[in-house]
């Protein structure tokens, strides 16, 4: 395990028990706990948290302030913005068309499919037991509810529920959901921070 020593050293935390492959990059400050597994060549920014048994696949790379709770499974080619949050049970699939044998019946190896990867911008979170299924990606500072699947691009600031995921609504920064501005047709606010956010053919931009 190689530590990233970009920002100042501040130790890496790995429970007895976690896996972590000795190519594998953590950032400062990043704590791995017990039965987690870090593959090989996989990149961790600062201060993540990896819950435990959670999984992060070869290659995929993870931003700063990245929260992976316990037995969330991240195959590659994922990649995570900074300040990504992944819930409990959550699963990255890297497969569109998972089989385990081949049209003879034989094993599928390694080069027999290729893998295509998640990507969730910065910001975003992913609710406990949800699924994304590749190749999708989820925008800045959306949120996917808890058990949806979401098979199709999510718009930043979305907020997206059911099987498969709908959007229902907008979300800001803090999480919230977005109320409508009254008299002001495709304008939203925070309820928290009373940003506001603009609509337009169903693309949201702060104001």
């Amino acid at each position: 395990m190689k530590q990233n020593s970009e920002a100042p050293l501040v130790p890496v935390r790995i429970a007895a028990g976690a896996q972590v492959d000795e190519s594998a990059a953590l950032g400062p400050g990043t704590a791995v706990w017990e039965l987690a597994q870090i593959r090989e060549q996989a990149v961790l920014g600062g201060n993540c948290v990896v819950g435990r048994c959670a999984y992060v696949g070869p290659g995929v790379r993870i931003g700063d302030g990245v929260k992976i709770q316990n037995h969330a499974l991240v195959y590659e080619p994922a990649e995570l913005g900074n300040g990504v949050f992944v819930g409990p049970a959550v699963v990255l699939t890297n497969d569109h068309n998972p089989r385990s044998v081949d049209p003879e019946g034989r094993p599928k190896r390694r080069g027999d499919w290729e893998p295509v990867g998640v990507t969730v911008a910065e910001g975003a979170s992913l609710g406990a037991r949800s699924v994304c299924v590749a190749p999708v990606r989820v925008g800045r500072w959306a949120m996917v509810a808890a058990g949806a699947v979401v098979t199709r691009d999510v718009p930043d600031f979305a907020l997206v529920a059911g099987v498969p995921a709908r959007r229902i609504g907008w979300v800001g920064r803090s999480g919230r959901r977005l109320r409508e501005v009254p008299g002001s047709a495709g304008m939203w606010e925070c309820p928290d921070t009373s940003t506001l956010y603009a609509e337009n053919d169903g693309v949201l931009t702060e104001v």
